[in-house]
């Protein structure tokens, strides 16, 4: 990390898989004017980029080597998700599916493909301040930002959320089904041998299970008002 990226704040907002805490690092980005990281789309895109490859998932060094050669761009839309270019492909619509989801997961728990990714995300540490989404953004990639958040929900509120989002883009998904992908997600993230699903020990916790995204938002804009 370059020295003049130090003293840029970077506000990081941890989480399992549903807690919301994309739309909420969204949120909480535009109201502050900082840069966007959507660190899963990252991972996503990067097991998009190696199935269009015919990569194996067990091919490690092809799949490094995939990660840090796949392009990958966020093009802002106002009102709704960004545009993710991989390669110059629109791939946005692709990298929501559970099945890539499911990919995602496995190949995050790769330390080869982790540390080829590394550097990636921390190029999106750029003036006036980043807010940064994941799971491991507090504890690995960005371990000295100022602000830092573990965001939690229980798992049936969490299926529900990803239900209602899929069915809305038109997928075909089931409550059961998803409830029990993001059980055996928790168990994978927090399992993993590099970079396991954990709260950074200065991160303040926030458990979004009954609020609303306006009361997650502006309390998580309040930690940042009152230096925590």
């Amino acid at each position: 990390m370059h020295s003049d990226q130090i003293s840029i704040p970077v506000l990081t907002i941890d989480g399992p898989s549903g807690s919301g805490k994309g739309t909420i690092s969204r949120a909480v980005s535009e109201r502050l004017g900082w840069h966007f990281l959507d660190s899963g789309a990252l991972y996503r895109a990067v097991g998009l980029a190696a199935s269009w490859a015919d990569i194996a998932f067990d091919d490690v060094e092809s799949l490094a080597r995939c990660a840090i050669e796949t392009d990958v761009r966020f093009v802002d839309r106002p009102g709704d998700d960004p545009l993710v270019l991989i390669n110059g492909r629109d791939a946005s619509s692709e990298l929501r599916t559970e099945t890539c989801g499911a990919a995602a997961s496995a190949i995050a728990a790769i330390p080869e493909v982790r540390t080829a990714l590394v550097d990636k995300q921390r190029s999106f540490r750029q003036p006036p301040g980043l807010v940064a989404d994941g799971r491991d953004m507090g504890t690995v990639i960005f371990p000295d930002a100022e602000f830092k958040v573990f965001l939690t929900a229980s798992a049936e509120i969490r299926a529900e959320r990803r239900y209602k989002q899929l069915k809305q883009k038109g997928f075909e998904v089931t409550l059961s089904a998803l409830l029990r992908e993001i059980v055996a997600r928790d168990a994978r993230d927090a399992g993993r041998a590099v970079a396991p699903l954990r709260a950074a020990t200065d991160a303040v916790h926030i458990d979004a299970t009954g609020l609303g995204i306006g009361e997650v938002v502006e309390r998580v804009l309040e930690l940042i008002r009152h230096g925590r």
